[in-house]
């Protein structure tokens, strides 16, 4: 589910009002996305990695809205985890190195 957005991380770029099939975001008075429909949320991790910045926190487990600070997901090097677990690195330096398409790709031509 998802529990945060990063105000510092956040480029305000919409993406993740885009991608969210469930249409969970807003946008306040300065276009920073805010959680509106947490509980419509899919745990899809669509936001979370489609964002350019790492600026969301979905938690996998969670059924119900959790009490997470800010500060503690960054120590914790939560922010974009899952995109990173994925291998996800779109927008970022030397993502198709990790990509085994990419590589079949380059091996056949």
């Amino acid at each position: 589910m998802i529990e945060l957005v990063s105000e510092e991380r956040c480029i305000r770029c919409d993406i993740c009002e885009r991608v969210c099939p469930a249409f969970v975001f807003d946008r306040d008075e300065t276009g920073l996305p805010v959680i509106a429909r947490q509980d419509a949320c899919q745990t899809c991790f669509l936001c979370e990695i489609y964002c350019p910045t790492d600026a969301l926190y979905v938690a996998e487990h969670a059924h119900g809205p959790v009490a997470v600070d800010a500060a503690a997901i960054e120590a914790a090097g939560l922010f974009g985890s899952y995109a990173r677990a994925l291998g996800w690195r779109r927008g970022r330096a030397d993502g198709t190195r990790d990509d085994p398409t990419h590589r079949l790709r380059s091996a056949q031509g």
